[in-house]
């Protein structure tokens, strides 16, 4: 008995250190208080430096120990590619995001960091995770089944480098393709919008029944803290202007880019991103009427409201122009924490400077640290703030690679089957003996990904990260008897001279985001088009877009004889193949309008002059077939 119970009182022991501090109980380290009770007891301990501290979130390349040390950061992030090395692996991301905490738990109060990333189609800033299609794809689906799987394939691939906070999803809801932030929209339409967030509870975990509506919800370590962005009206600026002014109504803002907001807070979302855009002249991230009466007081959410990057230097034109009134402007507007990322010194000495003057309450800093650290403790961040390395075989499985499969199939629209409907050339035979594949994104893992993938704007070429390109796919698929010839971009005569059987023609976009990919024309890069028209001119052919909208193809539409919109699948090309052959039958149906012209833009479902080359909800279907 006695011999027994050495090892208990150790146990006893070490239980006690977690909540007693130099004599002191500690309320909020004890996991048995409720959340309110430890939100109540730190923050009477808290000075306001280390309140200040808690709503700063900084890029990690400045992310110093003696930083963290000094300033008590709150949170980190990764921006658009930003890795602790290139190709780096998961434990190397472990060790980078351990080694902050560590410097985090050794403060006066011990309060863990939150490290986030923008994790949109997948964890697309690490090597070999798993690249999902974009939600322009995936709003082709309407499963909202899928949708939820994919979220939780993230968390886990996530959470296996050690990170708990992913700054998706884009519940935007675009109206204008020219906007070069069109793929992150799941659809033109808020209703298949609201249905894709079943992506939350993939991503956070199935919020409890009988939860209060707007309470943050994460479901332990083996979900991820999700981020609903951009709120509000991101999808609607004019001309699909990237940032810039969203004119509508009360009804029109309410009615098309709020319903995703709504969806998401009853799903327990932890947090909420503001859009850089304004609506009606008023940048959303000076918009107190929106983020503080609206989101937190009409609509009750508990949860925190998050900057984008730099957006309180954005709120002036030029940005950065008038930092202090930034800081006043957004803070009072009801923004929690500021993702800052690099000057966090000007933005924590000029917030500290306002409260002591006045110019921002108490009451406004306390309103949003309460915020931060309600999602931390709901969470578990304080009983588990250093991960460990259980999770690394998630990056890339086998498993979510089939999921991320799946998901390519059931998101590719098959626009166009044969000259005459009585004569579909989908599926094709796998046993043909010879076929052409051209165009630039035949072979490119980079372009078939897209933007957000690696690095930021994307990449071009196949040595970014493992996948399986369109080409590749091909070569797999077909019988070993076939001869499968590669030309990116072959003349007419190279196509007539070789007797193909049919060519398979993969053209589209190059990899963009943001700005960089506004588009007022909207037009396929060459040799894109000079491929259709060689190859299509020659020989029975299947063109397969890849692209993160819809683009201008009417002008070849006639010499095509089949056309697929297979958006940006990610590494999982295989899922190209799949329907092309006929292992599988094409199910997508448009979740976006298909235009003529780019001078009928903005034209999206129930508009007057609604006169599309294929409307919404359009998409031919084919049968499995074993040709």
């Amino acid at each position: 008995m006695v011999r027994s119970s050495v090892p208990f009182m150790g146990l006893l022991l070490l239980c006690g250190l977690a909540v007693i501090a130099n004599g002191e109980y500690m309320k909020y380290k004890d996991p048995k208080q409720s959340v309110n009770t430890r939100i109540k007891d730190l923050m009477n301990r808290m000075t306001l430096k280390e309140k200040i501290g808690q709503m700063t979130q900084i890029e990690r390349k400045v992310a110093t120990g003696d930083v963290l040390k000094k300033y008590f950061i709150g949170s980190v992030l990764s921006e658009g590619g930003s890795a602790p090395a290139p190709k780096a692996s998961a434990k190397a991301w472990i060790n980078m995001v351990n080694a902050l905490q560590k410097v985090s738990l050794s403060t006066r109060l011990g309060i863990p960091m939150l490290y986030g990333i923008d994790a949109v189609h997948g964890h697309n800033t690490v090597y070999k995770a798993t690249i999902f299609p974009h939600n322009i794809g995936l709003g082709v689906t309407r499963d909202p089944v899928l949708i939820k799987k994919i979220g939780e394939a993230t968390a886990l691939e996530v959470r296996a480098t050690g990170i708990p906070y992913v700054f998706a999803p884009c519940i935007a809801v675009c109206r204008d393709p020219r906007w070069g932030r069109c793929y992150e929209s799941y659809s033109e339409d808020p209703k298949i919008v609201q249905t894709m967030t079943e992506i939350i509870p993939g991503l956070q975990g199935e919020i409890p029944a009988g939860s209060r509506k707007g309470v943050p919800f994460v479901s332990g370590s083996k979900k991820v803290v999700a981020c609903a962005k951009h709120y509000v009206g991101d999808g609607g600026t004019t001309n699909g202007i990237n940032e810039n002014n969203t004119v509508i109504n009360k009804n029109g803002l309410f009615g098309i880019h709020m319903p995703g907001y709504y969806s998401s807070i009853i799903k327990g979302v932890a947090s909420i991103m503001v859009s850089y855009s304004s609506w009606n002249g008023v940048k959303m991230h000076a918009n107190r009427e929106l983020i503080t009466s609206y989101l937190k007081n009409t609509l009750r959410f508990r949860g925190f409201v998050i900057s984008d990057f730099e957006g309180l230097d954005r709120i002036t034109t030029p940005p950065h122009a008038n930092y202090s009134y930034s800081v006043e402007t957004g803070i009072n507007a009801g923004i929690d924490m500021v993702m800052v990322p690099y000057n966090y010194t000007e933005f924590i000495d000029t917030l500290t400077v306002q409260v002591k003057n006045k110019i921002i309450p108490m009451s406004r800093i306390d309103d949003a640290v309460r915020r931060i650290l309600r999602v931390k403790f709901v969470m578990g961040l304080f009983e588990k703030p250093i991960a460990d390395t259980s999770l690394v075989n998630e990056i890339g499985s086998q498993e979510h690679r089939e999921l991320a499969r799946e998901a390519v199939r059931k998101s590719l629209v098959l626009l166009k089957n044969g000259k005459s409907a009585d004569k579909p050339l989908l599926p094709v035979s796998k046993k043909a003996p010879k076929i052409l594949v051209a165009g630039s994104n035949a072979d490119n893992l980079g372009y078939q990904c897209g933007g957000w993938t690696i690095t930021w704007q994307g990449l071009s070429g196949n040595n970014l990260t493992s996948g399986t390109t369109i080409l590749k796919a091909i070569k797999k698929t077909v019988d070993p008897a076939t001869k499968v010839v590669y030309r990116e971009n072959p003349d007419v005569e190279y196509v007539k001279s070789n007797k193909f059987s049919y060519a398979i023609v993969v053209v589209g976009e190059p990899a963009y985001a943001e700005t960089f990919g506004d588009s007022l024309n909207l037009t396929i890069p060459e040799p894109g088009p000079s491929t259709i028209t060689n190859v299509c001119g020659a020989v029975k052919c299947i063109v397969v877009v890849i692209s993160g909208r819809p683009v201008v193809i009417q002008p070849y539409l006639a010499s095509i004889d089949a056309l697929v919109a297979a958006w940006l699948p990610g590494t999982e090309g295989q899922g190209v193949a799949d329907v092309l052959f006929g292992d599988y039958g094409f199910t997508g149906k448009l979740a976006r309008t298909w235009f003529k012209t780019v001078d009928q833009l903005p034209m999206n479902v129930g508009d007057k002059h609604y006169d599309p080359l294929f409307p919404f909800g359009f998409g031919l279907t084919t049968k499995p077939s074993n040709k």
